[in-house]
């Protein structure tokens, strides 16, 4: 087997990797470097729902004022139960509903800048500036600042794949002090005068709870980027699927009411993140490869969701297909607190662009993708339209 995540053309297109390793090594250990990688969906189905096994523990390298700061995505139980339960008051199922209005007229704003252009860069112009207003908003600070949140949003997840490069550890090192300044002085304003939104809920659970203040940040850092990387994929990755598939763009134009299931479908065929990572907490058997205590995992969501088994035709994008079940926002303890929000933005997206932009195509044939081995989606994809008057909203 050959398959390796950080191999340029596995990044390209990982999915016949993925098929070769569901049939013949489904846990299979990736020469040179010595992480499982387990493909299957009942496998990663498992692993993800006992985290005494699989654990979450210890991959956590982001530090604030020189101290570690624990997030809640790499924590196990008791931790986990905890921290997650201070957050989950942000994310209750009314108050994303409520949003559905706001996030419209953010759509609709957005597509009225580029609808007489009748030419657009998707991710610039509505994928990324959507997600980064909505979740700055639910923060409660400046959505202005929304070229900040992405570049700093943009370091995080690097700084999350390993070590930053030399060559760009000074403007890391600028940015990130610029971050932390940024929100310390929104947690500090939020300790002299509470407020209702996400920081301030954040600041008071943090009180409540003797959160130190370097784990308020993390909580804030885990937002920015959730809030903005897996809906930013899903609307880049569910277009290019469309375009790919004209067939399906035309049934959705002929029946919106199937956007909804066209969102489940794009997560499940190309999802946002395509792994995580989680450690032997002892020594299991899994499809007849026995893990070693302490061996390091990455359970493949993208890969569990093209698995024939839990699919039929699996490799193929249908907008009528039952998705449900697919793992592109993970399962069980760490299932994605952001999740509501992600399909309600990447439906109103996908409505809008369709309703709004007629004959949308690709400008270039070639996609150019985020630079990351576990995110998924363009970093650019240029199309064009006829162009349309900008009264026409959804």
């Amino acid at each position: 087997m050959g398959y390796n995540p950080l191999d340029p053309d596995v990044k390209a297109n990982p999915y016949p990797h993925y098929a070769q390793l569901r049939r013949e090594a489904p846990v299979h250990q990736i020469e040179g470097m010595g992480v499982y990688a387990i493909s299957r969906y009942e496998d990663v189905m498992f692993a993800v729902n006992h985290p005494e096994l699989f654990s979450s523990e210890g991959f956590n390298n982001m530090t604030i004022n020189d101290k570690p700061a624990k997030m809640l995505i790499f924590t196990d139980p008791p931790d986990h139960t905890k921290m997650r339960n201070l957050v989950n008051r942000g994310f209750t199922p009314k108050i994303v509903a409520d949003l559905e209005p706001r996030i419209r007229q953010v759509t609709d704003e957005l597509i009225d800048a580029i609808v007489e252009r009748g030419e657009t860069e998707l991710i610039a112009d509505l994928a990324m500036p959507l997600p980064v207003t909505i979740i700055a908003e639910m923060l409660g600070v400046d959505p202005a600042h929304k070229e900040d949140f992405k570049r700093w949003s943009d370091w995080i997840v690097t700084d999350f794949m390993g070590e930053i490069p030399q060559d760009v550890q000074e403007a890391y090192e600028r940015d990130m002090e610029e971050f932390k300044n940024f929100f310390d002085a929104a947690v500090e304003q939020r300790k002299q005068e509470p407020s209702d939104d996400l920081i301030g809920a954040i600041v008071r659970a943090g009180e409540e709870s003797a959160l130190s203040t370097e784990e308020v940040l993390a909580f804030i850092v885990l937002l920015l980027v959730a809030g903005n990387e897996t809906t930013t994929n899903l609307i880049g990755n569910a277009i290019i699927a469309l375009l790919d598939n004209p067939d399906q763009l035309a049934m959705l134009r002929w029946d919106p009411a199937l956007i909804p299931n066209a969102v489940e479908e794009a997560l499940r065929y190309d999802a946002p993140v395509q792994f995580l990572f989680r450690r032997a907490a002892r020594a299991v058997e899994l499809s007849g490869t026995k893990i070693p205590e302490g061996a390091l995992c990455t359970v493949i969501f993208g890969s569990a969701n093209r698995d024939e088994r839990r699919y039929a035709d699996s490799e193929r994008f249908d907008v009528t297909r039952d998705a449900s079940g697919h793992v592109a926002f993970g399962h069980g303890i760490h299932f994605c607190l952001g999740a509501p929000l992600a399909r309600l933005e990447g439906r109103i997206a996908l409505e809008a662009l369709i309703n709004r932009l007629p004959d949308l195509r690709r400008v270039d044939g070639s996609v150019e993708l985020v630079p990351s081995f576990f995110l998924r989606g363009p970093q650019r994809l240029p199309l064009a339209f006829t162009p349309v008057e900008s009264a026409v909203r959804s």
